[in-house]
């Protein structure tokens, strides 16, 4: 008989998934997504009420990662006007009996595996010279990605913007003690860019907030904040001026807001996504080609990096000799 399958909290996601592991794992993940032979369905969102929102996302990793899907509930958090929370599970299925291996809490999961995506795509397509990461955003996933995404490149500088001066001076304090470097913040948009070699927007907004005017040429960007037709975090300029990079091609085609709208004005063609980031990985599609190129990877999120990150938490908890609860 199987043995039960393991939950792990949002406690334990949060002890067990260490970045620099999952960094690796989602970079396995994604490369394998990409050379995989299965076609992954793509998510399905059903819309319950103005933000609330109701997400499966169903999928098959390689052989060790086996199959399984997110079911997550996106409603907008009160105690945060303009932000989400996911709350809802992750369960992984073993490829070879068929049975549960382990259940774990979702909101965790996308959390910090969204940061070590980008971290993941900021690897293979900025500059080696990077210096300054700008952060567009003060909710969990900028707090995510300013952890993630400066593992990869020694940065010296972090630049913070959002609109609220007291989230931005919260998420500095909360930060300033685990990065160990020079952390500032700013209202002003431009300001953030111009200074940025790498840019990571991570915002409910629902028009941008990054325009094509304030970036500067060399620079890359990881859009996070949109996952669905609608909200943009970006004008239509920088989409067609960028090396535009997916996560997973027929999501992109499906749901990249900003490549829609674009698309919508005649600005690109499908043509214009020019990898995924695995093809990228696996060295089949140049990522950067030159140092002035703007480099775009556009985040939606696929269930095999939530498959990767699970898979991290349950080997790491079981390596500590704790299992979750059966």
């Amino acid at each position: 008989m199987d043995a039960a399958p393991r939950l792990y909290s949002h406690e334990d996601v949060v002890r067990f998934l260490e970045p620099d592991a999952c960094i690796a794992a989602v970079r396995e993940a994604m490369g394998n997504l990409t050379a995989g032979a299965f076609e992954q369905p793509l998510r399905s969102i059903v819309t319950l009420a103005p933000g609330r929102l109701f997400a499966q996302m169903p999928g098959v990793g390689h052989d060790e990662l086996g199959f399984g899907a997110k079911l997550v509930s996106v409603y907008t958090d009160p105690s945060r006007p303009g932000q989400s929370r996911h709350q809802g599970i992750v369960v992984v299925f073993d490829r070879a009996s068929g049975s549960v291996r382990c259940l774990a809490e979702a909101g965790a999961i996308t959390e910090i595996r969204t940061g070590c995506a980008s971290a993941v795509a900021t690897d293979a397509l900025a500059r080696e010279d990077a210096r300054v990461l700008a952060i567009f955003g003060t909710g969990a996933q900028a707090r995510s990605h300013a952890i993630a995404v400066t593992r990869v490149r020694p940065f010296e500088r972090l630049v913070l913007w959002g609109r609220d001066p007291s989230r931005l001076e919260a998420l500095k304090a909360g930060l300033e003690p685990r990065l160990g470097l020079g952390i500032t913040t700013t209202t002003d948009g431009r300001e953030a860019a111009q200074a940025a070699d790498v840019i990571c927007t991570t915002t409910a907004a629902t028009t941008p907030i990054l325009l094509r005017e304030w970036v500067r040429p060399g620079t890359h960007l990881n859009i996070v904040g949109s996952s669905l037709l609608g909200p943009a975090e970006i004008d239509s300029a920088l989409v067609r001026d960028s090396r535009y990079i997916a996560d997973y091609r027929r999501s992109a085609l499906a749901a990249a807001s900003e490549f829609a709208i674009a698309k919508q004005a005649g600005l690109v063609t499908d043509a214009h996504i020019v990898a995924e980031i695995g093809e990228v990985l696996l060295g089949r599609v140049a990522g950067r080609r030159h140092r002035d190129e703007i480099t775009l990877y556009k985040s939606l999120g696929h269930i095999v990096q939530d498959l990767a990150a699970a898979d991290c938490v349950h080997r790491a908890a079981t390596a500590a000799g704790q299992r979750g609860s059966p």
